[in-house]
């Protein structure tokens, strides 16, 4: 229920998780997740101390624990490894993005790896982002302890590697991508201060944004993410709204109704008002970065509108999303 789609709207006080200095700096993203979600695990729902239920383990040991209020994967041995649960071997499509969030303490007792089998492993630690000849060093905020965002894009052999809000790597040629895994160096778990990992997604496809528009007009994404039951905007969803406000500047006559859209689970009425909230939170923002409060409208549905099964964590996914519906489209 964190994800929604929206019929833009203007009013919520509760826009955006970081400062307007933050915002600035997440200003050039333009990472863009895919269409379709195929994996999800937020660890909703899962037992703490039990092995997530999602994922195979290849190597040391994993388990559903909390940081703060935050559901994650920990990992106690020196060297983790754990894969995702998926019905055949080869399952990443020729066009994919992966995300998830890994913490770091900054005192190099922990290192990750995403292993792709035999195009390579990529290293993500605070020092360097690399997969073979090619890395990059982390800037900024991303240099500190912390939760760090990690999001990869690969297109048909082309892969981008974002650490926050940095662009880290870009591999103009990688074949031969069918699975991964997760490798964790959790040097630090025996002393307290164990790996850990949470909001791991997978989806397939390219949204491409431009296309969607000149296609039937509007825009359905689910890379608008919220806090969990709050209609505080995660910054990672600044790729995202970066090309939508971007479009809109291109294209002055366009006017949305932003629509947001929640899973079934809780409460109906409360789903309903998350969406408005979260709907109003994206026209805010939109406002924010220079959008004409006029040519936006806010619009929530909340679970009434699901387009995928609300019995598994990937149909969820999909249903929590965030749609801009052309006027044009509106009034027909």
């Amino acid at each position: 229920m964190r994800k929604i789609i929206l019929i833009l709207i203007l009013i919520s006080t509760n826009v955006f998780s970081q400062t307007d200095e933050q915002k600035k700096q997440w200003a050039k993203y333009d990472f863009v997740p895919g269409e379709k979600i195929i994996f999800e695990d937020n660890q909703y729902g899962e037992v703490s101390g039990d092995f997530p239920s999602r994922w195979n383990l290849e190597q040391g040991t994993g388990e559903n624990s909390k940081s703060g209020d935050d559901n994650v994967i920990s990992f106690g041995k020196s060297v983790n490894i754990i894969a995702p649960n998926m019905s055949s071997k080869s399952y990443l499509p020729e066009i994919f993005t992966l995300e998830l969030d890994m913490y770091f303490y900054n005192k190099r007792n922990e290192a990750y790896y995403v292993m792709f089998g035999k195009p390579g492993e990529l290293s993500i630690r605070l020092v360097e982002v690399k997969l073979g000849k090619y890395g990059g060093t982390p800037e900024g905020k991303s240099k500190e302890a912390g939760w760090h965002h990690i999001a990869i894009s690969y297109n048909k052999g082309a892969m981008k590697v974002y650490m926050d809000e940095y662009r880290m790597i870009n591999i103009p040629d990688i074949s031969g991508l069918e699975f991964f895994s997760i490798k964790a160096l959790s040097h630090g778990a025996k002393s307290g201060e164990p790996a850990m990992i949470k909001n791991v997604r997978l989806a397939e496809g390219n949204l491409d944004i431009n296309k969607q528009v000149l296609t039937d007009g509007n825009i359905i994404t689910r890379g608008i993410l919220f806090d969990v039951n709050k209609s505080t905007i995660k910054p990672e969803s600044m790729g995202v709204i970066n090309e939508i406000v971007k479009l809109m500047n291109n294209k002055t006559d366009l006017k949305f109704s932003v629509e947001g859209h929640t899973d079934s689970d809780g409460d109906e009425a409360a789903n309903q008002k998350l969406s408005e909230e979260r709907s109003q939170a994206v026209i805010d923002l939109m406002v924010s970065l220079g959008i004409n409060k006029i040519r936006l409208l806010p619009k929530g549905w909340g679970e009434s509108k699901p387009t995928d099964d609300n019995s598994s964590a990937e149909g969820k996914a999909n249903n929590r999303r965030v749609e801009f519906i052309n006027f044009n489209n509106y009034k027909k």
